[in-house]
């Protein structure tokens, strides 16, 4: 299994589990000597780990990205719904 580093030098092991680059990408962003993070730093490190990918592994990603953000949109639609009805109620 072929892995990419964050900037901190922490291993990514690529094999398609998006929540485990995003968990990479947390910590990388929070640590304890991090007190502000920018936006600028986010996109920095994105960019970093996706300079290191393959064309397909960044398709791969980016399709599991639209699917997990499509399924959050979607339960907190529900969710806005289901707390409408209650209130209404």
């Amino acid at each position: 299994m072929r892995s990419i580093t964050t900037t901190g030098g922490a291993e990514v092991i690529l094999d398609g589990d998006l929540l485990a680059v995003l968990e990479a990408l947390y910590k990388e962003l929070n640590t304890p000597y991090t007190v502000d993070r920018t936006f600028e730093d986010t996109v920095r490190e994105v960019n970093h780990l996706l300079d290191q990918m393959t064309e397909d592994e960044r398709r791969t990603y980016l399709v599991e990205s639209l699917f997990l953000n499509t399924v959050t949109y979607e339960n907190e639609r529900l969710g806005a719904y289901m707390r409408k009805l209650t209130k209404d109620a």
